[in-house]
């Protein structure tokens, strides 16, 4: 649970890296867009290694095994899904070859990138809330169901 948690809290994290990295090139929401986009996804690449690695040691050490919360979920499946809206607009904006940009077969790969992460941002948050909706709890023992043996009334 540590390692979907932290994972999930990592996708989220990249968002830190956008006042830093998302200056447009041109003027236009379109360009602010994009230039978010960008900055979101190597904002990403930077943070959801080091999530991986910190819920792979805190797996392995079995700490922090609480299934992840309703909030988690919910909060990661929404920004996933404005990251994928946000990227499915600039694709079709980058189609239109707009100007201003360099190389848009670049641009379209960036913006593929980012549509890609906001799906598996998407998934991820589902499958947290499903998680937690049907009551997973990793220190609990699978309850084992089967045929119970039936006693016999007692003839007098």
């Amino acid at each position: 649970m540590a390692m979907l948690r932290l994972l999930a809290i990592s996708l989220l994290c990249g968002a830190v890296a956008v006042p830093f990295l998302g200056e447009p090139r041109g003027d236009g929401f379109e360009h602010a867009r994009y230039a978010v986009l960008v900055a979101l996804v190597i904002g990403q690449v930077v943070t959801v290694p080091i999530g991986s690695v910190a819920g792979l040691v805190l797996a392995a050490t079995g700490s922090w095994p609480r299934t992840p919360g309703y909030v988690l979920g919910s909060v990661t499946t929404a920004c996933g899904v404005v990251v994928a809206a946000q990227a499915r607009a600039a694709s079709r904006w980058i189609d239109g070859s707009p100007p201003g940009l360099r190389d848009p077969e670049d641009s379209s790969l960036a913006v593929a990138a980012a549509f890609l992460s906001g799906a598996f941002t998407i998934c991820l948050g589902i499958s947290l809330v499903v998680m937690r909706w049907s009551g997973y709890d990793p220190r609990t023992a699978p309850v084992r169901r089967g045929r119970t043996p039936r006693r016999r009334p007692r003839t007098p």
